[in-house]
């Protein structure tokens, strides 16, 4: 069920891109009265789920959820249609209209999706705001995984600044650390300030990550509440026990308490519980799962989380600032694919992208996620490559410079190029993905 949720999630958040994103160059088209013989949902070869002539567009649902498209006259593009092309051109068609006007036609999507984006960002801001954790109220400190404890960092560790960058808000930092490519990281331990310098290679391993969870906040372990015939609730624990340790080891923190439980599976521990001002200690058999079921309070209950409310007036600034980072954010993700090792391997395709859904359905995410991956797609075809919008444009500037337009030849031979081109990374990215699942 979970993994039906994560797709039913994608495959709507792509449906509002890939519509929003042929919109931008059908109404573009329809400005400067282009025909537009296809608009399509997905891509329709040998069939279509759906089809619908209105006036001289067809409109329709294809079967191969990959993209989408809108079949302009006059233009080579991914359907191929030379017949056309050897046609005298007609004054409604593509290649008939201003170099000027047909830039603009080519840069209608990733202009809506931009669009879109900052629009979603802004209704976010709107309806729930934003809950920040600022790096100064990390009173316990962090907890890392072994990449970031071989990197330098310590469970406890108080992260003050980046490359003696100031941080104010811990979500960030993770972020900060890759995108930037941090040379150094400067803590609070046990009092003393003090710089980790950050080798190169431990960035290329962060990025293979491909999260931001090797470091996160810590939290002592209070319980909330218990799973059904919990191993702990059986053994007498109860709401509000705070959790300290396992036998006769502190382990105060959540991150802590639950990394060492893992090694007493199928075996019984005695559980270090204060109730009160009375310390216990509870004797729990732990199963072959390594968890006694227990959940602990939120973070929120310890830490103090901050919280920002907007009106129409002050989303609409910080929605277009929150776009336009992440459009900077991700063109440095790419940069980051050739100047890091092997960062290659941390390309994904559709497997990678369901898999940052959340298992279930949470409105607030799903709609962050829409807008990254409006961004996303964005900036992807914007780049110079045949048979994306970027190439057209490349083309398209080099004509508005030289006052040469290429050959129709040549655009076809291109065309052909970009789609190899864009076929071998689709299966290259989704290759990565099913190699993964096989290495697990």
């Amino acid at each position: 069920m979970d993994i039906f949720i994560k797709i039913v999630q994608l495959l709507l958040s792509l449906s509002i891109l890939v519509i929003f994103h042929e919109l931008g160059h059908f109404t573009a088209a329809k400005i400067f009265k282009t025909r537009v013989e296809k608009f399509y949902l997905f891509f329709n070869p040998w069939f279509s789920l759906f089809r619908i002539i209105k006036g001289e567009t067809e409109y329709g649902v294809g079967w191969l959820p990959l993209g989408g498209y809108v079949k302009i006259s006059g233009m080579i593009d991914e359907s191929m249609d030379l017949e056309q092309m050897k046609e005298p051109p007609q004054s409604w068609e593509f290649r008939s209209k201003p170099a000027w006007q047909r830039l603009i036609i080519m840069l209608g999507g990733v202009t809506v999706n931009l669009l879109l984006a900052i629009f979603i960002y802004i209704v976010l801001l709107m309806v729930w705001g934003e809950q920040y954790l600022p790096a100064s109220a990390l009173k316990y400190g962090i907890s890392v995984d072994s990449t970031a404890y071989q990197m330098g960092l310590r469970n406890g560790d108080k992260i003050v600044s980046i490359d003696n960058k100031e941080v104010d808000n811990f979500e960030s930092i993770p972020k900060t650390l890759i995108l930037e490519e941090a040379k150094s990281v400067q803590v609070i331990r046990d009092g003393q300030k003090i710089n980790i310098s950050i080798p190169k290679k431990f960035i290329s391993q962060l990025i293979k990550y491909k999260s931001t969870d090797f470091i996160s906040f810590r939290f002592p372990f209070v319980v909330s509440s218990f799973t059904a015939g919990a191993p702990a609730s059986r053994a007498g624990m109860q709401k509000n026990d705070q959790i300290l340790g396992l036998n006769d080891t502190l382990h105060p923190y959540f991150d802590e308490f639950r990394k060492s439980l893992q090694y007493y599976k199928n075996r019984e521990v005695s559980v270090i519980t204060l109730r009160g001002r009375d310390t216990l200690k509870l004797k729990v058999k732990v199963p072959s799962t390594g968890l006694i079921g227990v959940y602990p309070k939120s973070p929120a209950a310890f830490l103090d989380f901050r919280e920002k409310h907007y009106n129409i007036i002050s989303a609409v600034p910080a929605g277009i600032i929150k776009a336009f980072t992440g459009v900077g954010n991700y063109i440095k993700s790419i940069k980051l694919l050739f100047s890091q090792e092997k960062a290659y391997e941390s390309v994904g395709g559709f497997i990678s992208i369901g898999s940052i859904f959340p298992s279930t359905w949470d409105w607030q995410a799903f709609w962050h996620l829409t807008a990254f991956l409006s961004i996303m797609l964005a900036v992807l075809n914007v780049l110079p490559i045949p048979a994306l919008d970027g190439g057209y444009v490349m083309f398209l500037f080099y004509e508005i410079i030289f006052r040469r337009k290429p050959s129709d030849k040549f655009m076809e031979y291109a065309q052909i190029v970009g789609m190899v081109i864009l076929f071998a990374l689709l299966l290259f990215a989704n290759g990565n993905d099913i190699m993964k699942l096989f290495r697990r």
